[in-house]
């Protein structure tokens, strides 16, 4: 399975978002992430449907996913806002849905794809009895709520033990996507362990270099790391 960038907004400049997101698909990105946090979930708060439903006409004339990952007390409250906003991924927390199994058939009722989301010190087997129900399995290799975080390095095991769960379960169509840390010097290790796709958000919206050149960067370490 073809490894993928998903630019996160988290660290975009809002004031260019749109052009921002214009130049990263420009440069070949076919996911952006939108990282929805509540205040009470983790320690931030940031954007609702109205930034999805913004960004919808964008994604209809490009042909970009809108990956939305809800970091969120009672998603369930909620699904329906972001999926007629224009959300084509949903993913929800293990830990904000003791009934996981209905919030995961509500996202696809909507009509949009599902996908379950663990922190870093959530172990794979609370996903035991959701993996053939959803989409995609985001691993969270910082703890959520801010940018800029640094890898933990525990979570490329975790990832390659998902990996060989969903493999031998026959599962592999479901993808492994990874939040937290993402960088030219984690990319690569990230994508051999066995993501699919990669959540980059600093790595991508700074001024250290142009959005282009920052995903260049991130394409060339996860070529070098997966071949």
């Amino acid at each position: 399975m073809k490894v993928r960038i998903a630019p996160s907004i988290l660290s975009a400049n809002f004031a260019r978002l749109g052009e921002e997101v214009r130049e990263a698909v420009a440069a070949g990105v076919e996911i952006i992430h939108i990282d929805v946090m509540d205040g009470h979930f983790v320690p931030n708060i940031t954007v609702g449907p109205l930034v999805v439903e913004a960004l919808k006409p964008l994604a209809r004339e490009m042909g970009f996913v809108l990956d939305v990952h809800l970091m969120i007390e009672h998603p369930e409250r909620y699904i329906e806002s972001f999926a007629q906003a224009g959300a084509d991924w949903l993913t929800v927390h293990v830990e904000a849905c003791p009934h996981l199994h209905r919030v995961i058939q509500q996202i696809r009722s909507s009509g949009v794809k599902a996908g379950v989301t663990l922190n870093p010190a959530t172990p794979l087997s609370m996903l035991d009895e959701i993996l053939s129900e959803v989409d995609l399995v985001l691993v969270m290799s910082v703890n959520p709520g801010f940018g800029g975080q640094s890898y933990i390095p525990s979570s490329t095991a975790k990832i390659a033990r998902l990996k060989r769960t969903l493999e031998e379960r026959a599962l592999s169509h479901v993808e492994i996507e990874v939040d937290g840390g993402i960088a030219p010097a984690t990319a690569g290790e990230v994508a051999k362990a066995g993501a699919t796709i990669l959540v980059a958000g600093s790595a991508v919206f700074n001024s250290k270099a142009s959005i282009s050149d920052n995903i260049k960067a991130l394409e060339f370490a996860i070529l070098q790391g997966t071949a």
